[in-house]
């Protein structure tokens, strides 16, 4: 692909951002150049490693959060997930991936009882950080959500902003499984993931773009149709520096979450569309709620 052809679909392909900001072209074309330079081509595989999930959520992860998605859009979101798994004041929640403690927090600041568990040190440490800052206790476990070290104690656990699919379909199906191990009989599991059917609609590859400050993030999204896996190719330009990080998540439709989720253990499972609302085939989320 040209540099030509790359800055063409980062130009048509921006305005999908809700949060598109003009850009400093001299930034976006070292961004693409870098592009070009490595022919954007890498071996997708069919798991991703606990390292290079590291390498991709890093501190750059942290520092556009609140470009892709603002304090009021974290705050709707908590809200959403509150109503979704039908928390309650002393609620016992877990997150699993939880990040920075974005949502975690703020479910935390609404009354529940959080742990989150998640396998960057760095973003655990920006975490409690922030939990510290608004006065909220959360319990935050360094930790792979395929081995998890609690038992019948949670009512809800939950997956957000495309938590699942990292791994190969069994290890996914083992993270089901432990999340529903951790919850207690009537507990809700949540995860939230990109809708396929929608996904697959756009010709890829799909090119998303954020700035903040003089800073540029740049998203290349791909298919791949054969191993049903969505492949991200990540460049960002930050402080005259470029980095490259790339992820990998399997896709699943309703119907298969419904396999795995009773396999593991769940015995009703709904869907929904983004924010909560009907799931139908151009909503841009599927949000799985499971009842153990």
């Amino acid at each position: 692909m040209t540099v030509a052809n790359i800055f063409n679909n980062v130009s048509k392909h921006s305005q999908m951002f809700s949060f598109n900001i003009p850009l400093h072209m001299e930034h976006l074309a070292y961004a693409i150049m870098e592009l070009e330079g490595n022919n954007m081509n890498y071996v997708v595989s069919n798991t991703v490693s606990l390292s290079e999930l590291e390498s991709y959520f890093s501190e750059d992860y942290v520092y556009f959060g609140d470009v892709v998605n603002m304090p009021e859009t974290s705050d709707r979101q908590a809200g959403i997930i509150w109503e979704l798994l039908s928390l309650r004041q002393g609620s016992p929640v877990l997150e699993l991936g939880c990040g920075y403690g974005r949502i975690a927090n703020r479910l935390a600041e609404r009354g529940a009882r959080v742990a989150g568990l998640d396998i960057s040190p760095m973003l655990l440490k920006k975490a409690e950080a922030d939990a510290a800052e608004r006065g909220v206790n959360v319990e935050y476990v360094l930790g792979d959500m395929r081995s998890l070290p609690w038992r019948d104690r949670f009512d809800a656990a939950f997956l957000w902003y495309t938590t699942f699919g990292y791994f190969d379909d069994a290890d996914n199906e083992r993270v089901l499984r432990e999340a529903a191990s951790s919850l207690r009989k009537g507990g809700r599991l949540l995860i939230d993931h990109p809708n396929r059917l929608d996904f697959l609609r756009h010709k890829s590859p799909i090119c998303y773009v954020a700035q903040r400050n003089d800073d540029v993030r740049i998203d290349i999204f791909s298919n791949d149709v054969l191993s049903d896996r969505s492949n991200l190719d990540r460049i960002i330009v930050r402080d005259g520096c470029v980095r490259r990080t790339n992820l990998s998540f399997r896709q699943y439709g309703f119907s298969e979450y419904v396999r795995m989720l009773r396999s593991a253990g769940f015995e009703t499972v709904e869907a929904y569309g983004q924010e909560g609302g009907a799931f139908t085939y151009d909503s841009s989320r599927l949000v799985v709620v499971a009842y153990k």
